[in-house]
């Protein structure tokens, strides 16, 4: 089992990749890493969207002792968003809010006490949720996105 502090650093890892992607042509932002795949912009911007979420439908509320609002989401749904909000932001102003984003869901995890940190509490549909296992499920989401950015982009 990993401690919070080992994955609070792995989590923190997509701050310097996402910023090392501000210099990359406009034009590869917007073009799909495969035949009917996002482009590098959507999924940032997809990434950056579920931080939002779970930094204010449940990390927030832990930190503040209020009631989880988290809910099981239509992920399509969710996603088909992601896009249709990166078309209205600039890849700078993507990058800006995920770093934002990504950044003060540390702060407030690095916040919680140990036990709040593993202790389930309770989602906006009545399901367990803890800080720990939001962890264990949202690293590896990442690391698959940056993989595949990585190898788009190389």
């Amino acid at each position: 089992m990993q401690n919070k502090e080992q994955l609070l650093d792995e989590f923190s890892g997509l701050i310097p990749y996402v910023q090392s992607m501000r210099e990359l042509d406009e034009k590869m932002w917007a073009t799909p890493i495969a035949e009917g795949k996002w482009t590098p912009k959507d999924m940032i911007a997809h990434i950056m969207l579920w931080d939002k979420y779970f930094l204010e439908e449940a990390i927030q509320r832990i930190t503040s002792q209020q009631p989880l609002t988290a809910k099981h989401l239509d992920f399509d749904e969710f996603n088909k968003k992601a896009v249709e909000y990166a078309k209205n932001k600039t890849v700078q102003e993507i990058i800006g809010e995920t770093v934002h984003y990504r950044n003060e869901l540390l702060r407030q995890l690095e916040s919680i006490s140990d036990e709040d940190f593993t202790k389930e509490h309770i989602d906006g549909e009545g399901n367990p949720f803890s800080a720990y296992y939001y962890l264990i499920g949202f690293i590896p989401h990442d690391a698959h996105h940056i993989e595949q950015l990585k190898v788009f982009f190389s």
